[in-house]
């Protein structure tokens, strides 16, 4: 160690952000490791539990210093033997050892400080970026995973949160949604999403400016991914149309999350702080006749004209089940004749018990009642957040 490898050292410090001292004192510890090593081998006689080795590195003129410690062991309070220094005496430190295990020592201290110290910036860079989206590139498909890279370090994309009907091809660009970022052995662990809501969340934040600015907010987004999705949007100012911001000039904004997500379908709607209405929006791009909701059980009853029906339900239950979703709402579908003769009591039971067929049966009643899996949406919407000002839009599909 000398002058220079101080300098050095010092100049690490302020390109890398590795503090000195972090350096000096691996130094030292690793010094004395090598130092007890090559002491062994000078004198093979010694037992290496019965002595150990303190080194101390100038922090002005990086001149190295070595005691060699006599030690000896005991018990503590808990019973563990440890070993006590009982004393220590200085020794030259050669020139052989300063030249060439020295410097080799000295070497592999810096590089895995820089290593270490690199590993912990990139996890500071990506530490609480949970809920952020991230683009990367597609590197390496494996059956249960692809990797993404972002540039410092790899994101996981595992197979769970792959949307099926995408295929990745290496090189290509891709946005993904953060869902986890951990501690590895070898650096960071960067953990996202394809399929998550708030992927679709955040891209709208990216491409409608009203957005970003909190004029238009985002109540409630209820996704599934690579088909379908919906969300529910409201204005904090009178003159703004939440839609027709999310929508853009001739759907160019909508169009643009569309491609992103490769084609996913996606249902803008006006959020209403009136549960029935809200019901009844979530619905579209349906034309509902009349909503009814009962609070205490948390189910509403929609009625839609006869040729709406089928619409209203969507393929599979997929459009019904998705406003549910989107609402947090039990929806039950029934048209207008379905409840005209329920009423004159030609439907089997009475009308309190009715409620058309569950999702994906119930064929004879022409009627469907979707649950909602959540409420709210991608992290946590709100569905009781204050009311907008805006009337109910038009259905919006990209």
């Amino acid at each position: 160690m000398n002058a220079e490898m101080i300098a050095a050292l010092r100049e690490l410090e302020r390109e890398k952000g590795i503090a000195f001292e972090t350096i000096l004192g691996g130094l030292e510890e690793a010094m004395a490791s090598a130092y007890k090593s090559w002491w062994k081998q000078q004198h093979p006689e010694l037992d290496e539990e019965s002595f150990g080795v303190r080194a101390s590195i100038d922090p002005e003129s990086g001149d190295l210093r070595v005691w060699i410690q006599e030690l000896s062991e005991k018990e503590n309070e808990e019973g563990e033997v440890i070993s006590e220094v009982v004393s220590e005496q200085s020794v030259e430190v050669t020139d052989e050892f300063k030249g060439r295990i020295g410097a080799q020592t000295a070497k592999q201290v810096i590089f895995q400080k820089l290593r270490d110290a690199e590993r912990e910036m990139t996890y500071e860079e990506f530490a609480g970026r949970e809920g952020d989206v991230v683009t990367g590139i597609v590197q390496q498909q494996e059956r249960r995973y692809t990797l993404l890279d972002l540039g410092k370090v790899e994101a996981l994309l595992p197979q769970a949160e792959q949307v099926p009907s995408e295929p990745y091809k290496h090189g290509e660009r891709l946005k993904a949604y953060i869902t986890e970022v951990r501690k590895g052995t070898k650096g960071p662990q960067i953990v996202v999403s394809r399929t998550h809501p708030g992927l679709l969340k955040k891209l709208f934040e990216l491409e409608v400016p009203e957005i970003s600015e909190g004029i238009v907010e985002i109540k409630a987004v209820a996704r599934e991914a690579g088909h379908r999705s919906k969300i529910a949007v409201s204005s904090r100012e009178p003159g703004v149309d939440p839609v027709g911001a999310c929508v853009g000039p001739k759907g160019s904004r909508v169009r643009m999350v569309v491609n992103e997500l490769r084609g996913e379908k996606i249902d803008v709607v006006p959020w209403s702080a009136d549960a029935a209405t809200f019901v009844a929006n979530a619905l579209q791009p349906a034309k509902v006749k009349e909503a009814r909701v009962d609070p205490g059980s948390q189910t509403a009853l929609v009625i839609v004209p006869d040729y709406q029906l089928s619409l209203a339900i969507g393929k599979e239950g997929q459009n019904a089940r998705l406003a549910a979703r989107l609402t947090g709402w039990r929806i039950d579908i029934k048209s207008e004749t379905q409840l005209a003769e329920e009423q004159r009591g030609s439907v089997r039971g009475s009308a309190g018990q009715q409620s058309g067929g569950e999702v994906g049966a119930g064929a004879e009643s022409g009627g469907i009642e979707a649950e909602a899996v959540s409420s709210g949406g991608a992290d946590g919407a709100d569905a009781e957040a204050a009311p907008s000002d805006e009337p109910a839009g038009e259905p919006v599909e990209g």
